[in-house]
């Protein structure tokens, strides 16, 4: 059963350098798992910069913006992942649904985290989620945002229950909050 650990925190809160460093620090081979589509140019130097911080380290990096469940569960060449982030995922699982007509209810989402949770268990390892702790804020404005909020929030719910560690990042400061 893989021992797994939640990353969470605001915006440029630290969480993605913090939990590199923490899966530097494990033995094995090491498998980043990104979730982020490429959107646009800015979004472009952003990966790349995130490429580089990983280069001096032993990194494969797996693209997935939806299947996160069988990268983890269809891998058995690495003990550690690193998926970044939860919170992308989230938004590219909305996306999807929306492109095909459907709305990814709370119920889907749920299952969805909980599959990711069931994959954990059944394979050795650590895996490292890192995500936005999007719930406090300003609610949003638009219908859409205040889904995407409930969405990422649930997700972040059902992650965190079964997580062995989860550690809260404030300022680049981490908090324990489980584990």
């Amino acid at each position: 059963m893989a021992r797994v650990i939640l990353v969470t925190g605001g915006s440029r809160s630290g969480k993605s350098r913090y939990a590199q460093r923490l899966a530097e620090r494990l033995k094995g081979s090491r498998a980043f798992v990104a979730t982020c589509p490429l959107v646009d140019a800015e979004m472009r130097e952003r990966i790349v910069l995130h490429q580089q911080a990983r280069a001096r380290s032993q990194w494969h990096t797996i693209e997935e913006t939806l299947d996160l469940a069988g990268v983890l569960a269809g891998d058995s060449r690495h003990e550690v992942f690193l998926v970044d982030c939860l919170t992308l995922w989230v938004n590219n699982l909305m996306f999807a649904a929306e492109s095909s007509g459907r709305e990814l209810s709370e119920e889907n989402m749920e299952a969805a985290a909980g599959e990711l949770q069931t994959v954990c268990r059944g394979r050795p390892g650590t895996v490292i989620f890192v995500t936005n702790e999007v719930g406090m804020g300003l609610v949003p404005a638009s219908p859409q945002g205040r889904r995407f909020r409930d969405l990422a929030g649930r997700c972040n719910q059902v992650i965190a229950a079964e997580a062995d560690t989860v550690t809260l990042m404030v300022c680049g400061i981490p908090l324990n909050l489980k584990g």
